[in-house]
């Protein structure tokens, strides 16, 4: 057996796991096992098959890795993130602040508790929900 055959044989097996698990990296190694048998292919010896398997497999895991890193911190959290939260962005009035920093507001046909952020000075009129605390709405003036 042809070693290009071996390396597509693991390049499968490797992808049929990573289907089973649902890892993504197992994927990326794929694609080095599968760059080693266009190596084989191309007739280049059994060492620097392996070494093109583990560069190029090594190097699209440490690729993906820093790419999710960097888009995990990009997002806001989930409690301020309108993708997770539809009520983000949204507006309501506030018509009366309570000396406790707090207001009630009608949303979405019930009652809600308002907050302004601290540091700031609370006025009544529109304001827009930029963040959800627990079951209370952090509001900015609009």
């Amino acid at each position: 057996m042809a070693e290009s055959t071996l390396w597509w044989l693991a390049t499968g097996g490797a992808i049929a796991v990573e289907l089973l698990t649902g890892t993504f990296y197992l994927l990326m190694l794929a694609i080095g096992l599968g760059f080693a048998a266009i190596a084989a292919h191309l007739g280049y010896g059994q060492t620097t098959q392996i070494v093109v398997a583990a560069l190029v497999g090594g190097g699209a895991v440490v690729g993906w890795h820093l790419r999710q890193i960097k888009r995990h911190h990009q997002e806001p959290p989930a409690q301020a993130n309108a993708n997770v939260n539809l009520d983000i962005g949204e507006t309501v009035q506030v018509d009366d602040w309570y000396a406790d920093g707090t207001a009630d507001v009608h949303y979405r046909g019930a009652r809600w508790t308002a907050i302004h952020r601290p540091g700031v000075s609370p006025s009544p009129g529109a304001h827009r929900v930029a963040e959800l605390i627990g079951n209370r709405l952090l509001v900015d003036k609009s």
